[in-house]
């Protein structure tokens, strides 16, 4: 229990502290207008409440990811609590604050837009093409997983009409002016989300508190399957420390606050409650499954159970089975909104924010309809023609493409703030608060795709071939970055260096 307390007032620390750090690092100005404010077209720009803003925006980067990437996470030992307190503080916090601040500042840019104003015309089409690719592999794949699920509580209703019915939902969510469909459940839904993790925790400290994993058992690999503990964890717990797909979706919400003051409480704030989230459900997954009776303690149990399931989906048969038996009937419905509703309001967002990119790539206004069904009508076809197809082995690679899309997202908010310490003469060295986490992110995201099995997947004794290539990788963007700001500090021009 000691260490899960002290990571939960870490965290909260975090969110006081570096979170204020961070937006002076920024320089947040209450005065300077906002997108929301400066460019309304009732659609896509609608100012919106602070409080509202953070519930969708918290729903928008949660859906299941920081319940099921904390639970296989937590597989590694309780070295994933150390993962998702630090990593949320000083990677993912910051990750999503940037992107969020960096559109408010660019009137609402969507991702590409974003990085590729900071990294030049080539990262910018790299960035189109692999955003674009992840959204439309993500709402694929967040329609299809829902509709088997749900055929499969209501078998008289075929998988191919809940999927219809799913798509019909999407159609309209991507459509409609944001304040009139997901402005209005996506709060409700990030409210149940919450609930479900604070009754889960009120549980688990009030009865099982001394069967959860500390620290003080080791820091040690405890994954059985023998994968590396660096990078691997790092990748699979991503929404619950840092993820790339937060930054697709931080413009959304950028188009809808009024006031730069409350980027720090959506951006940073959301992500800050999504570690808690992790936290909990890492927690809870390395604590149910404890049965000192049968010589299991803590993940041991959770090993246990994982083997005697092989094949099956062991995140959402914990997510089952904890809110279940914790939390009784409530637990019950709770576990269905979570695992069917989270999914489908992360899909719909996605397939929303692929609009936009298309829309801003082709500088196509979004207020008229006829304009808005240009683009997305080529993205409707698109992805309910891929729900046909089998793509279980690309989306393997997801997981290492949200990372690579955070990697280059933290390189630009960056030279973001370097720029802006330039230009101010303020904070001049607030861009390490960014680099940190860009350096350690791209030695992650280079040493994954060497090493896991869905890349190059190395084998065990030649692994150091693979840190040492993440690591010159790594030395490589270090030196670019400082070979280029030192020649922007000396005011030379840009364009010649991308």
């Amino acid at each position: 229990m000691f260490t899960f307390i002290v990571s939960l007032i870490v965290l909260v620390l975090g969110f006081l502290i570096y979170g204020t750090m961070v937006e002076k690092v920024l320089g947040a100005d209450p005065k300077r207008k906002t997108p929301a404010m400066e460019k309304q077209d009732g659609v896509d720009y609608v100012p919106l409440p602070a409080w509202r803003i953070f519930l969708i925006q918290f729903l928008n980067i949660a859906g299941l990811g920081p319940i099921f990437g904390a639970i296989m996470g937590i597989f590694f030992g309780p070295s994933a609590f150390l993962w998702i307190v630090f990593g949320t503080i000083f990677a993912g916090g910051v990750h999503d604050y940037l992107s969020g601040m960096m559109s408010v500042r660019k009137g609402g840019a969507s991702l590409p837009e974003i990085v590729g104003s900071e990294l030049g015309m080539g990262i910018r089409q790299f960035m189109r093409v692999l955003s674009l690719v992840l959204l439309v592999l993500l709402t694929t794949t967040f329609m299809s997983g829902p509709a088997a699920l749900l055929h499969g509580l209501a078998e008289s209703v075929s998988f191919r009409v809940w999927l219809l019915i799913i798509f019909a939902y999407y159609m309209l969510a991507t459509l409609l002016p944001i304040d009139k469909l997901i402005g209005q459940f996506y709060p409700v839904f990030g409210a149940v989300l919450l609930f479900m993790g604070v009754g889960i925790m009120v549980v688990m400290l009030g009865w099982h508190s001394s069967e959860m994993p500390e620290l003080t058992d080791g820091l040690h690999n405890r994954q059985t399957n023998g994968l590396p503990l660096f990078p691997m964890m790092f990748v699979s717990i991503a929404c619950g420390a840092i993820s790339g797909f937060h930054g697709t979706q931080s413009p959304l919400m950028a188009r809808c606050v009024t006031n730069e003051r409350q980027g720090r409480w959506i951006f940073y704030g959301a992500m800050v409650a999504e570690g808690i989230l992790a936290l909990i459900w890492a927690a809870a997954a390395g604590t149910f499954f404890a049965d000192p009776e049968q010589g299991l303690y803590g993940i041991d149990g959770l090993q246990a159970f994982a083997a005697e399931h092989k094949g099956e989906n062991i995140a959402a048969l914990v997510v089952d089975r904890v809110s279940r038996s914790w939390l009784g009937m409530v637990g019950g419905i709770l576990a269905i909104v979570g695992v069917i509703a989270a999914p489908i309001t992360s899909g719909d967002t996605a397939l929303r924010s692929a609009r936009l990119i298309v829309a801003d790539f082709l500088h196509l206004e979004q207020k008229t309809i006829w304009k808005r069904l240009v683009i997305s009508v080529p993205l409707f076809a698109l992805v309910f023609g891929m729900t046909f197809v089998n793509f279980d082995v690309v989306w393997r690679y997801f997981s290492w493409t949200n990372q690579t899309l955070a990697v280059f997202t933290l390189w630009a908010g960056t030279v973001f703030l370097f720029k802006n310490g330039v230009e101010t003469g303020a904070m001049k060295r607030g861009w390490l608060m960014s680099i940190i986490p860009a350096l350690f992110m791209t030695m992650v995201s280079v040493s994954y795709i060497l090493i896991a099995p869905e890349g190059v997947h190395l084998p065990e004794n030649l692994r150091w071939v693979g840190y040492l290539a993440a690591a010159v990788v790594t030395l490589a963007c270090l030196v670019l970055f400082a070979v280029w700001a030192k020649r922007y500090a000396r005011r030379k021009p840009l364009d010649a260096y991308y």
